[in-house]
């Protein structure tokens, strides 16, 4: 599992350029504060970030639409171009801004990330009201 702390760590590890990635989903949720915890790390990337990363023979599969699905690690995982919105600068690292979030999740339309939603939300609400 993966707090703010850890996460941030983590991602301070890898070696991309921060304008080739970008922090979304799970990790995202963490590090708006919509979220203690993470079970593992999902990043968009730029199509150069995946090109060199399948070179240099990391495993990938095609999504639907295409686009790649890199296994970085056993807790990380890039797909290519997975972006909705636009990304900001949070903690030091690129991460998809709360709107791009809850366009992503709508797509994905699991129920866990329904909930993601009501749960971004109500944060959202709270602190409008404070």
């Amino acid at each position: 599992m993966f707090n703010r702390e850890s996460l941030l760590q983590r991602l301070q590890e890898l070696p991309f350029p921060k304008r080739e990635y970008w922090v979304v989903a799970g990790a995202a949720m963490v590090l708006h504060g919509f979220r203690p915890q993470t079970h593992d790390i999902d990043l968009g990337c730029s199509t150069h970030l995946a090109d060199k990363l399948e070179r240099q023979g990391y495993a990938v599969s095609r999504c639907e639409d295409g686009t790649r699905k890199i296994l970085y690690s056993e807790d990380i995982e890039i797909f290519e171009n997975w972006i909705e919105e636009s990304a900001e600068i949070l903690w030091g690292v690129p991460v998809v801004c709360a709107d791009g979030l809850i366009q992503m999740k709508k797509k994905l339309g699991r129920e866990k990330d329904l909930a993601d939603i009501a749960r971004i939300e109500k944060v959202r609400e709270t602190s409008r009201l404070k």
